[in-house]
């Protein structure tokens, strides 16, 4: 079992504006390990979390790969989750790479189908359109609700970052993306294969309270 990174540096102060790792979280990483096999295979060599929050899910993700030359990109639009996410790459001696911006919108032409892992727990709450835009404004100064508020079905924020996935991705590259069943699993997976060619595959899910949390892979058919 991979143990669980140290967040021992991050304080109450941190966590009243990043997100506290939660039953979402613990299920992608239970993810990640049942994949364990697959994603040491890939050797990859770019890795991307978006939405890094704390930074403990590319911190669990380094402890999976192991030893590598595997470079960890963060994004986060939250100025404090970026320092958070620095922090804990240096409290587990993973080298995480924080990158203050929306998605991987700056790096997208650089970064074209070069991605090996790419990771999304986003905002899935549903909320009210205007709620989540308020959330993602960086004019207004963003907090932790940039972590949850998703908008109508909670799918405002996912529905834009799915139109960089295939861009992104390597050949052979795997897309993780969290989700809960009002966000409508069927519609994300089946727009994904009509509109890129991109197979998915349900790792995990569980429920947790009254949401019912999913883990989706996605894949090219040729790496599927």
């Amino acid at each position: 079992m991979i143990p669980t990174p140290d967040l021992s540096h991050l304080t109450p102060e941190d966590f009243e504006e990043v997100y506290h790792p939660a039953e979402d979280t613990f299920l992608l990483f239970d993810a990640l390990e049942h994949d364990v096999g697959t994603l040491k295979g890939l050797c990859p060599r770019l890795c991307i979390e978006t939405g890094s929050g704390s930074g403990c899910l590319s911190s669990f993700l380094a402890g999976i790969l192991g030893p590598s030359h595997a470079l960890y990109l963060c994004t986060d639009i939250n100025a404090r989750a970026a320092l958070c996410t620095a922090r804990t790459g240096a409290q587990n001696n993973t080298p995480l790479d924080p990158v203050l911006t929306s998605f991987a919108s700056p790096l997208m032409e650089r970064l074209k189908h070069s991605v090996d892992i790419l990771l999304f727990n986003p905002p899935y709450v549903p909320t009210s359109i205007s709620e989540a835009s308020a959330a993602q404004d960086v004019s207004g100064g963003v907090g932790i609700a940039s972590a949850w508020a998703g908008g109508m079905d909670g799918m405002e924020v996912t529905n834009q970052f799915l139109a960089f996935v295939d861009g992104l991705l390597a050949p052979r590259g795997l897309f993780y993306l969290v989700a809960v069943a009002p966000n409508n699993i069927s519609d994300i997976t089946t727009r994904m294969k009509d509109s890129y060619g991109l197979k998915s595959h349900i790792v995990l899910e569980r429920r947790a309270g009254r949401e019912h949390l999913f883990v989706i892979r996605f894949a090219r058919p040729e790496s599927a």
